[in-house]
């Protein structure tokens, strides 16, 4: 059955979608272009109902609805347990016809939210909820704004081809993993969940040639959230775990909701207006192509499933050691993209003009401020894994106490070493061998200093002095690997977000490096490098900074048409005229530009007004 109805589900869409298409283009469905939408053609809709039918039409055949009716028409019959395929089914039904009404003719926000509202407190009176608290009253209200936010979230991740349906298969699959072994029903379902939305995905990829709409999108992300209630009884007792697991699996849409509002609400504009804002518009203003910004999401889904997977297997002493760097990693990313300028008018204008702006400055601008922050975390996380490694399930309760005793004074202990050596110095999104060194003797010193303080509270006892040694290499391969990662990340968004005159750079030594840079940094040059050229045969095939070095002199001609390029950029100072004549004679005969980078220190005559 866990195969059967999944390739049931997944041949219906397959079929179904084109039917759909021809119908919506013969009727005139379409979602046509506009200035807060990202397509730039008129697309078929209502894509939606081939998931739809594909979903429904197998969890009709496996559901009993005798015992879920029971309790809507027999109020006192309410303890009864419910069996979970056909509420999936009534509420996908009832989220579907929502948002088709709303593709049709376009609810009002309000009206849209009320409706979600009412499917979603249904859910809750069958006796689904979330369970992450003893009171009733509070649990009931948690599970009705957890399946709203989650069916919105997914519903407003509906920005670029491929993206929905693809997060949405992805969250189905893991659920699917998750719970095969402790609720067969929810898995089934999960999987047939799975077989719809990736059958749909054949079309909606891009380039897309249907588009779901909200009746589809509204409906996926439903059915994630009354599946994520499924793992509400698997870890008893780690109520970490029962939180960040459902949490990891919708991580995309949680995270682009999040980012979304925020940023619109603190930059004075409306959270329910379209545009062009989300997290894959501005994986795409870095640099990345559409279907590379959508690849990258689902990169960052599997990895935060693959998390909470391993979440889900751990008890509550290994869980934290998957889901702190999950979540940092997340955030940071989430800061990183929401500084990206997508409007022209002034991000968080909202917060400025107030007693508390040159607060927002700093932590806008003084970047080392959120270093400090991360620091903070990594040290802390560092501490606990090695305790985590050193020690297995039955020791660690007890040296749990331990660590929990001695963390703040470790923290205290690292932080001033780092401040002391010099670490927050250093300017952000550069690493130097020199930086490396610092790095490696602030490590150093603050492990030594955090052996001392510990010696001197404590009398050293009931530790271990291989802690202090794992802590050294996790807390400088955390720091190390933080810093490098900002490094090589900022030059590769550099790297992608050129764009202006294709040119070869003729020279791979040290001016070739120097202006490689320079081109990175100054975005007024309008050159896009494609490789370069050297003179030396033996550089050919290497690389420098990332760029290939594609040939010598002699493969210019071929370089030019293969590559397009329409100007040569010598790197070096020319000292012999006959090959600069050469060089400037190829450029005449094939209308190619010719620049010269040089680098000049010139004197400031000082009487001069």
């Amino acid at each position: 059955m866990i195969l059967l109805f999944p390739g049931i589900s997944f041949a219906i869409c397959l079929i179904l979608t084109p039917l759909v298409r021809q119908i919506a283009l013969k009727k005139g469905w379409m979602a046509r272009p506009a200035e807060d939408r990202w397509h730039n053609k008129p697309t078929a809709l209502f894509g939606g109902i081939a998931i739809y039918l594909a979903a429904a039409i197998p969890l009709f055949a496996i559901s009993d609805f005798s015992a879920t009716l029971l309790p809507l028409t027999d109020p006192a019959k309410t303890s009864v347990p419910s069996s979970f395929a056909p509420v999936l089914c009534i509420g996908i039904t009832l989220m579907f016809l929502l948002g088709f009404v709303d593709d049709a003719i376009r609810l009002k926000p309000q009206s849209k939210l009320l409706g979600q509202i009412l499917v979603a407190s249904l859910i809750a009176f069958l006796g689904f909820r979330l369970q992450w608290v003893t009171s009733l009253t509070l649990d009931t209200l948690m599970t009705i704004f957890w399946i709203v936010g989650i069916t919105n979230a997914f519903n407003l991740l509906d920005n670029m081809d491929g993206l929905c349906a693809g997060t949405g298969t992805i969250a189905a699959v893991f659920l699917a993993v998750i719970l095969s072994g402790s609720s067969p029903e929810y898995a089934l379902c999960a999987a047939i969940l799975a077989g719809s939305s990736s059958a749909f995905l054949v079309y909606n990829f891009n380039p897309a040639s249907i588009f779901m709409g909200d009746c589809g999108s509204l409906m996926i992300g439903f059915g994630i959230s009354l599946l994520s209630l499924g793992l509400s009884g698997m870890n008893a007792g780690n109520f970490m775990a029962s939180v960040a697991v459902p949490v990891m699996i919708a991580m995309v849409p949680i995270l682009d909701t999040t980012m979304v509002t925020l940023v619109r609400l603190l930059s004075g504009r409306k959270a329910s207006t379209g545009g062009k804002d989300h997290t894959s518009h501005r994986l795409v203003l870095m640099g990345f192509s559409e279907k590379k910004a959508v690849m990258f999401l689902y990169g960052v889904g599997m990895v935060s499933g693959t998390a909470a997977l391993f979440v889900s297997r751990s008890d509550t002493f290994t869980s934290p050691s998957v889901i702190i760097p999950v979540i940092l990693s997340i955030l940071l990313m989430g800061i990183y993209l929401s500084q990206l300028r997508v409007y022209p008018e002034k991000e968080f204008s909202v917060l400025r003009g107030r007693t508390f702006t040159p607060i927002l400055v700093e932590l806008t601008y003084k970047k080392q401020i959120v270093l400090v922050i991360l620091d903070f975390c990594l040290i802390a996380f560092s501490y606990y894994l090695s305790y985590r490694l050193r020690f297995d399930s039955s020791q660690f309760p007890y040296y749990f106490k331990v660590f929990l005793k001695s963390l703040p004074v470790v923290i205290a202990c690292k932080l001033i070493s780092f401040f002391l050596m010099g670490v927050y110095r250093g300017i952000w999104g550069y690493l130097s061998s020199n930086d490396v060194a610092v790095y490696l003797k602030a490590s150093t010193l603050a492990s030594f200093l955090s052996i001392t303080a510990v010696t001197f509270a404590y009398r050293f006892e009931d530790f271990s002095k291989g802690i202090f040694i794992v802590d050294w290499f996790i807390t400088t391969g955390a720091i190390l690997g933080t810093r490098g990662f900002f490094r090589l990340t900022g030059d590769a968004m550099k790297r992608k977000a050129l764009s202006g005159e294709q040119i070869l750079i003729y020279g791979a030594g040290r001016g070739g490096e120097i202006l490689l840079r320079e081109i990175l940094h100054n975005k007024r040059l309008k050159i896009k490098p494609v490789g370069f050229i050297d003179d030396d045969p033996l550089k050919t095939g290497k690389k420098l900074q990332g760029y290939s070095v594609l040939g010598t002199f002699d493969n210019l001609q071929a370089l030019v048409q293969q590559k397009s390029v329409t100007s040569l950029l010598i790197s070096f100072r020319e000292n012999d005229p006959g090959r600069l004549k050469a060089i400037r004679a190829f450029c005449t005969q094939h209308n190619l530009g010719l620049k010269q980078f040089s680098i000049h220190i010139n004197s400031v005559d000082l009487d001069e007004p």
